[in-house]
């Protein structure tokens, strides 16, 4: 049998190398890429017999590549097995055109068999199979314990970060005694879907999702006579208030799940396109992109969440005005991926709320709005600045 050759294409060169030792093991020849570029020309040079290709690359994301590969006559059969670390692209990668989806971290054999599997090839056969000697057979072993290993530092460190963390949010509960609710679940599933519209490459930091899920965790530092008020505040009560995204940042600060893009969206959820945020005062984008994703997703929620003080926006009633706030309040190009994937924003908020966009009602004033996130949402504006283009056709030029 012919040797085989598999690409894999990721920008963690830890992990290639992880990958390598365990498909060379099954004396499989390994291609390495670091990113969609370096691929391209790898599979021009000499097609591969199977693909393992990273979701969150730099630059050209994999979802993009996976479609491209599938377009292509030389490469439209090849099996392309993807790879992420967030659970939210794996089936946005089967429709792309990957064969499977494994989600990292991911015990490197159990990758090698469903490569194997994929080519019509006995798993571990070259390994462990009939006719290998006993000197081969003992050095594979020794090999598979060493992986096996490194697996489980892995697991162990993962674990660890996920204790620290929880650690982290049971002591902001107690501390309070405030509860999670159906928001925090939902608006993290709405930025999720956008990161995957707008920024691929992101999905990838698991860091980002935390980010998402602890945005408000500064509130546990704000004084209950100001965070649960029901009327206006004064001057002096919204400068404490917006104190909660420096206090939410220096809880996590030390944790490791939201070492990354997660502590940015923490800290900067309540800036602006136009700079007229808060903590910072960053403009455009000078504010991280996850959190530029994660201010359109909360806005969203905000508007159309039944509140005990206030009554919801209708679904279309809200997307208007966050289209009108694009340019000023949102990043333009966040606003076009909210329009792009909204259908999916609809199913994932009947999944949390059981209602229907329907059910959900205008509110009586102005004041509204304010109350339900700080600020007055661009509903009288005459006209909507013009949107601007995702940069998923900049990219594809980089091919071509």
């Amino acid at each position: 049998m012919n040797q085989l050759r598999i690409l894999v294409v990721d920008d963690d060169i830890a992990l290639c190398e992880l990958v390598r030792a365990a498909l060379e093991l099954e004396g499989l020849e390994v291609d390495e890429a670091h990113h969609v570029v370096e691929a391209e020309k790898i599979v021009m040079d000499r097609v591969p017999d199977a693909i393992v290709l990273d979701i969150g690359l730099p630059g050209i994301d994999g979802l993009f590549y996976c479609a491209r590969l599938r377009e292509n006559p030389l490469t439209r059969h090849i099996p392309i097995i993807a790879i992420s670390g967030s659970e939210n692209v794996g089936e946005r990668s089967i429709a792309a055109g990957a064969n499977a989806f494994v989600h990292k971290p991911f015990d490197p054999l159990e990758l090698l068999t469903l490569i194997e599997r994929t080519l019509g090839v006995t798993p571990l056969e070259r390994a462990f199979g009939p006719g290998v000697s006993h000197e081969t057979a003992h050095a594979n072993a020794t090999e598979l314990g060493r992986l096996l290993e490194v697996g489980r530092r892995r697991h162990e460190l993962l674990d660890r970060a996920y204790r620290e963390t929880l650690a982290a949010i049971a002591t902001s509960l107690e501390m309070r005694g405030l509860e999670t609710s159906a928001h925090t679940e939902r608006v993290t599933a709405y930025a999720m879907r956008l990161t995957v519209e707008v920024a691929p490459a992101l999905s990838d930091d698991s860091s980002l999702e935390w980010g998402f899920l602890f945005h408000d965790i500064g509130n546990i530092g704000v004084p209950d006579r100001i965070l649960l008020k029901r009327g206006s505040l004064k001057t002096e009560d919204w400068k404490c208030l917006r104190e909660h995204t420096t206090i939410g940042e220096r809880l996590l600060q030390h944790v490791p799940l939201l070492a990354g893009e997660g502590l940015q969206v923490v800290r900067s959820h309540h800036e602006r396109w136009d700079g007229s945020g808060y903590p910072d005062g960053t403009a455009g984008e000078k504010t991280s992109i996850g959190a530029r994703i994660f201010a359109v997703a909360d806005a969203l929620d905000a508007m159309t969440d039944r509140r005990p003080y206030r009554r919801p926006l209708r679904w279309d009633a809200a997307l208007g005005r966050i289209r009108k706030g694009a340019g000023s309040h949102f990043d333009p190009d966040v606003v076009d991926g909210l329009l792009a994937c909204e259908p999916d924003l609809i199913a994932i908020r009947k999944r949390f709320s059981g209602t229907t966009t329907d059910d959900l009602r205008e509110p009586e004033s102005e004041h509204d709005d304010v109350a339900a996130t700080g600020h007055t949402w661009p509903g009288s504006q005459t006209r909507s600045p013009e949107p601007t283009r995702l940069g998923l056709a900049r990219l594809a030029a980089a091919l071509d």
